[in-house]
């Protein structure tokens, strides 16, 4: 079935091997970020799945749907699986394998909860997301940093009431291995302080140049004028952009706990989904690897996170799902969330509703959904 040019929101319900098939000829080489988290082969026994296989099985579903997501990447696009220790190192290398290990972009250690598991030998307070990029050069470029957070903010003060607001202050000496001989001088305050250089360092710009920087207000010499001279960054001016760290903590992108939490309080479901993701951890990777109007895709779509946080963030998405929880828990958390329900990221991206979707079942019966 062909869905139009621009299409997106689309939930659809079958075998993802087979249905990434058909999804091929309009979707290849167009999908922007790519999350899934498939079942894990961790021995558990699930409300809507049993998690239980062979490792060799295991692996072997996996190599068989890989490539068909993988040849649905945009040249610039990348695909994030979500995985634990029991098969986190076989799935590398299996990925290295299928799409090369330069492909590879990093692991993320997500801590998926915070309290202690006193049965286990070791409790076990983490999970793993591999990432890997079509082109890494072209994913490098078109990966997004993260907005500053309020500690980074924090460091912004004004004690000089500065009429240009809120600054910070960066060192001006660095190391002078490749030092020319016009960043080696003395500093002379305002105050009359002479500031020498370290053993070792040289001054950032030359004299001309500091002099300058000095005369337009740009260098602080502490309260007293008499510390070491350093330059102002303006937050005005700056670029509060921040590159992902690979540890993501709990209380930036959520638990296990608090997905199942935000689950109960959208009264889904009488069988909780175990396994749920919170919308937080994949806000944190749309907005890292996609922008508006991008496509994502989920082929294992369970509780249907992927989706929520898709639609709230006002991206296209496509969601597979064979299982029957995508009548009891998919299409009805989709539709709390078009009329406006306010769990999960919705007051961090200001969702009111809106929107609308797909849902193609049993292989091209389609309803649209309001």
């Amino acid at each position: 079935m062909y869905y139009g040019e621009n299409a997106g929101n689309l939930i659809i319900r079958g075998d993802n091997t087979l249905v990434l098939e058909r999804l091929r000829s309009q979707y290849e080489g167009k999908i922007k970020c790519i999350y899934i988290d498939p079942p894990y082969n961790n021995g558990e026994n699930y409300a809507h799945y049993t998690d239980k296989d062979s490792s060799s099985n295991w692996l072997e579903n996996m190599k068989n749907i890989l490539p068909k997501l993988y040849r649905l990447l945009a040249e610039n696009g990348s695909i994030w699986v979500s995985i634990d220790d029991k098969e986190v190192h076989y799935l590398k290398v299996l990925m290295d394998n299928l799409f090369g290990r330069s492909k590879f972009i990093t692991t993320i250690i997500w801590q998926q909860r915070t309290t202690r598991e006193n049965r286990r030998t070791f409790s076990n307070n983490h999970e793993y997301i591999l990432v890997y990029a079509k082109n890494p050069l072209l994913f490098k470029l078109a990966r997004n940093q993260l907005e500053a957070s309020k500690e980074v903010l924090k460091r912004y003060k004004n004690p000089d009431n500065d009429p240009r607001g809120p600054w910070q202050s960066i060192s001006l000496n660095v190391q002078s291995g490749h030092a020319v001989a016009s960043q080696f001088y003395d500093i002379i305050a305002p105050n009359g302080h002479v500031n020498r250089l370290p053993k070792g360092r040289c001054w950032a710009y030359n004299q001309e140049r500091m002099n300058k920087e000095i005369a337009q207000g740009n260098i602080w010499f502490g309260v007293d004028g008499n510390g070491v001279p350093r330059r102002k960054k303006f937050l005005a001016e700056a670029n509060l952009g921040i590159t992902p760290e690979t540890l993501w903590l709990a209380k930036d992108v959520g638990t296990t706990k608090s997905a199942k939490k935000h689950l109960i309080q959208m009264d889904l479901s009488e069988e909780l989904f175990d396994t749920a993701k919170p919308e937080e951890l994949i806000k944190r990777i749309l907005d890292i690897a996609t922008n508006e109007g991008d496509l994502v895709l989920d082929a294992y779509l369970g509780s249907g996170t992927t989706a929520a946080a898709a639609h709230k963030m006002n991206r296209r998405y496509i969601g597979i799902e064979i299982g029957s929880h995508i009548n009891d828990i998919v299409v009805p958390r989709l539709n709390k969330v078009i009329a406006g329900e306010q769990g999960g990221i919705s007051k961090a991206v200001n969702w009111n509703g809106g929107g609308t979707y797909f849902l193609e079942y049993e292989m091209g019966k389609m309803i649209k959904q309001a």
